[in-house]
């Protein structure tokens, strides 16, 4: 029976795309079902980042640059200001998961923005990282232009504040919930208490 992780993120969150490795780690082998859910950090037309404040570089030397060396993850902080808004590549996750194509679509925006600083806000740059991953670029440019997704994304933000996310990344692991980036051994932890729930509410249900 199949555990199911969600992983409340946004492309804009440095931890999100550390926590990856760590997740990936722990559900190597196992009956895993990993979902990627949106929650912006900043929503538009709120102000973004900037990296030339003081609190970014901050941040990055104290906290994002360790954990990324600790986790053996390839990160830079994106000279890219301000920040982008993130919901237009959300809704182009949308357009990705309904194509199959979620999980990798997701991983494209975080290694665009993280290790090749590029603008993930702007239509072009997304069509392009679609494109790279297999999607149809015309098609995945009219849903942005249209906002075919734009209800899609809103009702998984309204789904984000019924779950009470707060901050990313958070997982929910069946009915665990764990806040910020955990390592490969307390992940296997969680899903291991939930895979035996899984297994128990099946037999029960057979029964």
């Amino acid at each position: 029976m199949t555990v199911k992780v969600q992983v409340y993120s946004d492309y804009v969150c440095p931890f999100c795309f550390i926590a990856e490795v760590p997740l990936e780690q722990a559900i190597q082998g196992k009956d895993v079902e990993v979902e990627w859910m949106p929650y912006e950090l900043r929503s538009y037309p709120a102000e973004t980042l900037r990296v030339e404040d003081e609190y970014l570089p901050r941040v990055w030397k104290d906290s994002v640059y360790p954990m990324a060396e600790h986790y053996g993850v390839n990160i830079t902080l994106p000279h890219v200001s301000p920040q982008p808004h993130t919901h237009l590549a959300f809704e182009g996750y949308q357009f990705a998961k309904e194509r199959g194509k979620g999980n990798e679509y997701n991983h494209r925006m975080f290694q665009a923005f993280f290790q090749e600083e590029q603008d993930i806000g702007d239509i072009d740059v997304l069509t392009k990282l679609a494109g790279e991953i297999g999607l149809d670029e015309s098609e995945y440019r009219e849903a942005l232009v249209s906002q075919k997704y734009r209800d899609a994304h809103k009702k998984a933000l309204e789904r984000a504040a019924e779950v009470d996310i707060t901050a990313v990344p958070t997982f929910i692991i069946g009915d665990s919930v764990l806040r910020g980036v955990r390592s490969k051994e307390a992940l296997e932890q969680v899903i291991e208490v939930e895979s035996r729930k899984v297994a128990k509410a099946g037999g029960s249900k057979r029964g």
